[in-house]
């Protein structure tokens, strides 16, 4: 009651008139500003201090998308950011709400998204006491942010807010916070004097600084290229951030070069492209003498550039926004810039002297022929109907019901270990910035925040997440947000029982006082998920066979409702990635 009282108080006054003219306090201020800055969605879970706050948001046209926790809505804000290039905006309450909000920050930061978390935090002169929900928010996100600041006064505010929205975006992408004191919420300032300070925000904003990168850097890489034996075009999802696709295209088409998405930078260029190395990307990469590098690190993702996964000899053009990943990694050529900017001017540069390496050149017959028998012999393992499942059957079925969408395609989400590695090499992109996965961290526990981001930045696309069973147990609640907002979301959980498919345990590992429980990688053998959205209201399906699961993707994709398909997998058809056995 008494927060409902607080909560009834503060809201009141959130406009006050006092000798003629009218006051606004905090909320509304903080509210007008993010408006001003074009931010057209938040997501958050509301409380104090922060309730009016997302409020006023939403009574000047912000859309608020409210959730169970905040490490799934900061999942949302940090893939918002990336799909709509704009940031997402993160709402939490203080203390612990900032620390679960930290999830998305650092998700950001590693994956080079723009977001910004706002948190309330104490009144400043009870700072130090012990007061409710109190911690110093400003160092707990330091190591997970490019920018943070406090407010301290409410007249600092749309400075504030424009500073976090511009540093989210500039340069290289990432995570910023910006902390809001109760009291500054409540603190008040005349409208004419609020406009005075939105006004002169607005003027101040950050511009993109222009790059410096001459024709003599674009002269020595394209010389590179156009020398090379064996050149390959890698990029990844930087590229896509930059909108890169069509000068991607014009790259690929001019050249004749063979190139590899990297996860997230499937479907800049079709997964079908006669040029594509996916399915031959042992020989790619390990073969390839000149490799560009467009938006894309060189970190685990690509094996850090090194042997022996890469030649030895291999000459890198790294094109990335950042100059200190340019000079971290010390390629032979490094071009700092937009990575659409930069391969537009590469593109001028071998317009005026044209090359192609043609269809017959031995490199290019190589990965072609390299990848055509590997998809052939997929299609040879996709061909058998098995049942009970493995991961390959349920995986063709799902692509092909993709692919039957047509245009728009759906949004692939996509999270786990099996299901993500098998649904990595079955599933087929053929747009850009439509496959989602746990992305540059490996982070599980993002996939339902994706795909209401996704259903919230493409509305006019349906959204497939493509989850195992642990993956979507992190989040599994936020079912219900998909069905409170009706979101076109189908999502497919792969149950094969538990991690990697359930106890896997040798005999030895079976001993001691707790030798009756479970095993650490099991879950409850058939466990019902698709009933947990039918509480909610939305739509579950149970499916063991290839006419199940065709007959509910069917009805699902037609529907485009909040929907639940649980997969039933042999809890012995899966194993750990051939990636990181090494590390577990």
């Amino acid at each position: 009651m008494a927060e409902t009282n607080s909560q009834t108080l503060e809201e009141s006054t959130n406009t006050i008139k006092k000798d003629s003219e009218t006051l606004i306090d905090g909320n509304l201020l903080i509210a007008q500003a993010l408006v001003r800055a074009g931010v057209k969605c938040m997501f958050g879970v509301v409380g104090i201090p922060v309730t009016s706050l997302a409020n006023r948001a939403v009574s000047l046209g912000i859309r608020f998308i409210a959730f169970h926790n905040e490490q799934s809505a900061g999942y949302a804000a940090s893939a918002y950011g990336y799909l709509t290039g704009s940031p997402g905006v993160l709402l939490t309450v203080s203390g612990p709400g900032c620390v679960h909000g930290l999830a998305g920050l650092s998700n950001s930061a590693i994956n080079t998204w723009p977001m910004v978390m706002i948190s309330g935090s104490c009144d400043q002169k009870d700072f130090g006491k012990g007061d409710f929900q109190e911690l110093d928010q400003i160092s707990a996100v330091k190591p997970f942010v490019k920018f943070s600041t406090k407010v301290t006064h409410i007249s600092e505010i749309p400075n504030h807010v424009y500073d976090v929205i511009n540093q989210a975006v500039v340069g290289r992408p990432g995570g910023c916070y910006l902390d809001i004191p109760s009291d500054v919420l409540h603190q008040t300032i005349s409208e004419s004097d609020a406009t005075k300070l939105l006004n002169t925000a607005e003027s101040c904003k950050i511009h993109e600084p222009k790059g410096t990168l001459g024709t003599l850097e674009i002269e020595k890489a394209v010389s590179l290229l156009r020398n090379a034996k064996r050149p390959l075009i890698v990029f990844g999802k930087g590229a896509a951030f930059a909108r890169a696709e069509n000068s991607l295209k014009t790259l690929v088409e001019r050249t004749g070069i063979p190139f590899l998405p990297t996860p997230m930078g499937k479907g800049l260029l079709p997964d079908t492209h006669e040029l594509a190395a996916t399915a031959a990307r042992s020989l790619a990469i390990g073969q390839c003498d000149v490799a560009v590098v467009v938006g894309a690190r060189l970190n685990w993702l690509l094996h850090f550039g090194e042997p022996p996964k890469w030649s030895k000899d291999v000459k890198f053009v790294l094109i990335d926004v950042s100059k200190e990943e340019i000079e971290l990694r010390k390629p032979c050529i490094g071009l700092v810039g937009d990575a659409k900017r930069v391969l537009d001017m590469i593109n001028v540069e071998i317009k005026d002297d044209p090359f192609s390496l043609g269809k017959s050149h031995p490199w290019v017959e190589a990965i072609s022929k390299k990848a055509k028998e590997n998809v052939s012999r997929m299609e040879m393992q996709l061909a058998k109907d098995v049942v009970p499942f493995n991961f390959l059957t349920p995986m063709k079925i799902i692509r092909d019901a993709i692919l039957a969408e047509g245009n728009p395609a759906p949004i692939l989400v996509s999270e786990g270990a099996n299901t993500m590695d098998v649904g990595r090499a079955v599933l087929v992109q053929t747009e850009p910035r439509t496959r989602l996965d746990a992305g540059t961290w490996g982070t599980m526990g993002v996939g339902l925040g994706y795909c209401i981001a996704a259903a919230v930045a493409s509305p006019d696309r349906l959204v497939v997440a493509v989850e195992g069973d642990s993956g979507f147990g992190f989040s599994a609640m936020e079912v219900e947000t998909l069905v409170r907002y009706q979101l076109p979301v189908v999502v497919i959980v792969f149950n094969n029982g538990g991690i990697y498919g359930g106890d896997r345990r040798n005999p030895e590992e079976i001993s001691g006082l707790y030798k009756d429980d479970p095993a650490p990688t099991s879950f409850v053998p058939g466990a019902a998920y698709h009933t947990l959205i039918e509480a909610f209201g939305g739509k579950g399906y149970l499916v063991g066979t290839p006419k199940e699961l065709e007959s509910a993707l069917a009805e699902s994709f037609s529907a485009r409702k909040p929907t639940v398909i649980n997969v039933t997998i042999d809890p012995y058809a899966g194993s750990e990635s051939g990636r990181m056995q090494h590390k577990n």
